[in-house]
């Protein structure tokens, strides 16, 4: 019977490290695309109408990006769990790094104005 308990044991400290996991990608998502939105969003209210439009289309890649790895994460893995959240994880960051670049640039031709 200990064996069988054992099993159990294991089985349950598994489903909870994967809940753990999942639960902290869709917080990570969340927090680094919003603290993208929230860039965009302070550099617009520091210089209203410089760029507005370049900015408003980063945003609208950035909910984009945030619709599409929350799609993800809640699709069922392919292959290993850790394998599968680590490439979200790395796309999540390529891509807002993406945006960012594209946000300094969109920042510096909007102050030239």
């Amino acid at each position: 019977m200990a064996g069988h308990s054992n099993k159990i044991t294991i089985f349950a400290l598994e489903l909870i490290h994967q809940a753990m996991n999942l639960r902290d990608i869709k917080k990570d998502i969340e927090y680094v695309v919003g603290a993208f939105v929230d860039d965009c969003a302070l550099f617009l209210t520091v210089n209203p109408g410089k760029n507005a439009d370049e900015i408003a289309d980063l945003v609208d890649e950035a909910i984009d990006l945030y619709n599409n790895l929350r799609d993800k994460v809640n699709a069922p893995a392919e292959g290993g769990k850790k394998a599968y959240y680590n490439e979200i994880r790395k796309e999540l960051l390529e891509k807002t790094d993406a945006l960012y670049d594209r946000l300094s640039a969109a920042v510096k031709k909007g102050l030239e104005k």
